[in-house]
């Protein structure tokens, strides 16, 4: 199956921020090759995609959390829930592991 992605207001200033910060790009490529690993499977093994339990999605939904760097001070991470139509995957946040 194929997905595609829906964004929330936030998600996509965190997805522009990281796209205009010149000193950022090597993080943003790296968040553009896991946007289209979501695309084709959100359970790719490079992901290691695993539930979030302390957020839930704005109806409840349960909230994932994908790789998008690893082993990199502060490596940025993706949240994101399955929408309420099929196939939709809702960016809910681009941000650095805390």
């Amino acid at each position: 199956m194929t997905y595609y992605l829906s964004f929330t207001p936030s998600a996509k200033e965190d997805l522009l921020l990281l796209k205009e910060a010149p000193n950022l790009q090597k993080r943003y490529n790296a968040v553009k090759k896991t946007l289209q690993f979501l695309i084709t499977n959100p359970k790719h093994p490079s992901l290691q995609t695993h539930q979030y339990h302390s957020l839930r999605g704005p109806d409840g939904e349960k909230i994932f959390e994908a790789y998008a760097e690893q082993d990199t001070p502060a490596a940025y991470r993706i949240f994101f829930y399955y929408g309420s139509e099929r196939g939709e995957i809702v960016i809910s946040a681009i941000t650095p592991h805390p």
